[in-house]
């Protein structure tokens, strides 16, 4: 008995098939899928687009590009944050100095600084 091949071409379409158990079906892509994290502002961006945008919502999802969608809006909205947490301290002369002499003050500094950065980005990006 001839042992059948892992893969063929077609010639005639140029389509690539993987043998499955006794079946040949169409081979998937080459390289697999990129699987980037959501994170936790394409989750709430996912449900105020569920919420208050249906129609794009819909549109993505037929489309089949709310992930990649939703993993950019989580990658701009985390680059976002990080910028202007960078930037509040800067202007805000919140230093490795102040950390030194007054830790808990640097502390309550720094987590106001994040809380209203992450408002600008919630209005900026995610509710946008």
């Amino acid at each position: 008995m001839k042992e059948l091949e892992k893969y063929i071409t077609d010639e005639k379409t140029g389509l690539k098939y993987e043998l499955v158990g006794d079946y040949y079906f169409l081979a998937g892509d080459e390289e697999p899928e990129e699987h980037r994290p959501i994170g936790i502002w394409g989750q709430r961006h996912l449900q105020y687009l569920r919420r208050y945008k249906k129609a794009t919502y819909m549109a993505l999802q037929i489309e089949d590009k709310l992930p990649d969608y939703l993993a950019d809006i989580n990658e701009q909205a985390e680059e976002m944050l990080f910028q202007l947490v960078k930037q509040m301290a800067k202007d805000e002369g919140v230093d490795e100095v102040l950390k030194r002499h007054d830790q808990l003050g640097w502390v309550q500094r720094m987590n106001s600084i994040r809380n209203r950065a992450e408002e600008v980005v919630l209005n900026e990006i995610i509710y946008n």
